[in-house]
């Protein structure tokens, strides 16, 4: 698709829709009893809040205010009020995380820095959706246009900002997302989704229903964005369009349940520059890019007497995307776990387990770009244990560790201390240290440019493991029954970091580990409950990177890109109820430039208003970027601006 032949192209403003909807919503004075039926999480207090179970810091269900680690929880109900269409934007809710976009398809998403270095996306976030890690071999980071979930289905969303190496792997350096969507049991009935708005179209269907000792639901979805626009007003071609549909089903017996979960999609996008994976002289004259895939996963659930459980888990993951004309790519997956969490004995709770993956994949190379071997097979194995000792009924004591063995490397040590103390029943304080390693991936080892000899880049037979040493010192805490917070402090410290070094013969550059370097920050939110019917949340981080070539190292490249993430964010959102039937959702958010490329910091306010005009029907008038475009990552001359769109969304559910 020549991105110079614009598709049909109408962007027509939809401020009038927004402002009747806020007109709409003037005249009403909240009612400090409103209730909202079905929005369950706006209508906790702060300490009930504070009381929702996460499973991402220990493997096990934890009060999120007892949990010894920098998480942030994104709700259903956040979710639903934001108006947010994909998952990348529903991540936005996250204060512990940078989330930008160059285009349509292209996003970056990462948490304490790293998003993105030398040719390649974040590569430091390990995300999981129902426990199926979603990462890529071919350069261990996620494709974000490949995960896709039906929000309307998604329970929450656990953000961990810092190490989850001990308990998830390699590759969980800076950050753990955790996607958990709901029970089969949950999702009964019909439901509806349509929406249209000047940035796109999508409408979305779930049915759920019970079967003979448990209950199963059944989905479809497809979307289309319509191409975004340069600075200049130019169109650039990457319009995207999307279809995917799965199903899950829950039974339970006695002490066991089971679960299934699988999922189709197919998609075909624009393709403005070449993608996250490039390659000199690809340039013009790009095709779209085609990408489907499927997955299924299992889990089995034994609860013991006394408090433990035995878990497996398993899937297959295919998936293929061709990017004309660098290359296209084939992997699947088949991944299989076991963890025991013993019955807590004395003052202590065990939990342990096993990970084997195996993946085999197949890359059709072109002129531009090789990857030598172009099929191959790989087998990862670990075993993890980690035990938290209460050492008083105040206090308590974690270590763990992981060992992992990966096709690169070999045997990794991923080990990690944490110690918390509940001052108060409103006030937990906690540290950690840990060691994390990001293990090499097929573009670090095995990627050549161009496709045929001689090459420029000829792979990293050498490369190790990036590191990461990490120390963290955080708290939490209430003030009264209307106001929460956290405050996390860290410091990362990196070594072995990616570098592209020319070979002695000055013959070519391979890749290589000459690069070290440090980030320290703060990461800070908070909820304050105005009324029962009002809820106002913040948000901010501070970050400061340095990183410095080794000896032997002429890569200035690298120590320009890497560690140029925006010194600061900050967001503001209130979440107002304004009566039975209407609500208001008003959100400011604020990121600090980038240094290279620069892009300028900017601001972005979002709204949106609900109205339930009927049993079971929900009518929403959202808008984002209110205050215009703007860019958040990429080169000036190929960017998108991330556009203003005004739209409506009906929801009819039975």
């Amino acid at each position: 698709m020549n991105p110079m032949v614009p598709r049909t192209h109408c962007r027509t403003s939809g401020a009038p829709l927004l402002v009747a909807a806020l007109l709409l919503a003037q005249p009403v004075h909240a009612d400090e009893g409103a209730r909202r039926p079905g929005g369950e999480f706006v209508d906790l207090s702060i300490e009930e809040l504070a009381n929702i179970d996460v499973t991402s810091v220990s493997r096990r269900p934890e009060r999120l205010q007892d949990a010894p680690a920098s998480v942030f929880v994104i709700t259903a109900d956040d979710i639903r009020r934001s108006g947010a269409r994909t998952l990348v934007e529903a991540l936005n809710l996250a204060p512990n995380v940078q989330v930008a976009r160059s285009s349509n398809t292209n996003a970056f998403i990462s948490a304490r820095g790293m998003n993105g270095t030398s040719n390649s996306p974040a590569n430091k976030l390990l995300v999981m959706i129902d426990g199926r890690s979603v990462y890529s071999p071919l350069f261990s980071g996620t494709f974000w246009d490949e995960p896709d979930v039906m929000l309307e289905d998604v329970e929450r969303i656990e953000v961990i900002s810092g190490p989850g190496g001990t308990l998830w792997g390699v590759n969980a350096v800076n950050g753990v997302i955790n996607i958990t969507t709901r029970r089969a049991r949950d999702t009964q009935g019909d439901l509806l989704v349509l929406r249209a708005d000047d940035g796109g179209v999508q409408a979305a269907f779930r049915h759920g229903a019970a079967t003979d000792g448990g209950h199963w639901r059944a989905y479809g979805k497809v979307f289309r964005l319509a191409h975004s626009e340069l600075a200049s007003g130019q169109p650039i071609d990457d319009d995207w369009t999307q279809g995917q549909v799965g199903w899950r089903g829950d039974w339970e017996r006695g002490p066991e349940r089971f679960s299934v979960n699988a999922n189709a999609w197919r998609g075909r996008e624009g393709q403005p520059v070449p993608g996250v994976i490039a390659a000199p002289g690809a340039s013009t004259g790009l095709d779209d890019i085609r990408l489907h895939g499927a997955n299924v996963t299992g889990r089995w659930e034994h609860q013991i007497d006394g408090g433990g459980s035995v878990t497996a888990r398993a899937y297959y993951d295919t998936r293929y995307r061709r990017v004309p004309p660098t290359f296209a790519d084939r992997v699947d997956i088949v991944d299989v776990e076991l963890q025991h969490a013993l019955a807590p004995a004395g003052r202590h709770s065990i939990v342990w387990g096993g990970e084997y993956r195996y993946s085999w994949d197949h890359v059709d190379n072109s002129r531009f770009v090789a990857f030598l071997p172009a099929s191959d097979r790989q087998a990862w194995a670990s075993l993890f244990a980690q035990d938290e000792m209460a050492l008083r009924d105040d206090l308590r004591a974690t270590i763990g560790a992981r060992w992992e063995r990966n096709p690169y490397t070999g045997a990794e040590f991923l080990p990690t201390v944490r110690l918390s103390w509940r001052a108060t029943p409103a006030h937990a304080f906690w540290a950690a240290v840990s060691r994390t390693v990001r293990a090499p991936s097929r573009l670090d080892v095995d990627a050549y440019v161009p496709g045929a000899p001689p090459y420029l880049l000829a792979g990293g037979r050498q490369v190790r493991s990036e590191t990461a040493r990490v120390f963290e010192l955080g708290y939490r805490g209430q003030a009264g029954q209307r106001v929460s917070y956290s405050v996390t402090a860290y410091r990362n410290l990196y070594d072995h970091l990616r570098t592209q070094d020319i070979t002695p013969d000055r013959r070519a550059v391979v890749f290589g580990n000459l690069m070290a370097g440090q980030a320290r920050g703060i990461e800070a939110w908070g909820n304050v409950q105005v009324s029962e019917s009002w809820r106002i949340a913040a948000g901010a981080t501070l970050l400061h990177e340095d990183f410095a070539l080794k000896p032997g190292s002429g890569d200035l490249g690298s120590v320009m890109t890497t560690g140029r993430d925006p010194a600061y964010t900050a967001q503001l959102r209130s979440s107002h109820t304004l009566d039975e039937k209407r609500e208001l959702e008003l959100a400011v958010r604020r990121n600090g430039a980038l240094g290279f490329p620069y892009v300028p910091a900017y601001t972005a306010i979002d709204a949106r208003f609900g109205w339930r005009f009927a049993p079971g029907m929900e009518l929403s008038v959202i808008g984002t970027n209110l205050n215009g475009s703007h860019a958040e990552y990429g080169v000036a001359p190929v960017r998108t601006e991330v556009p203003r769109t005004v739209g409506v969304k009906l929801t009819w559910q039975r």
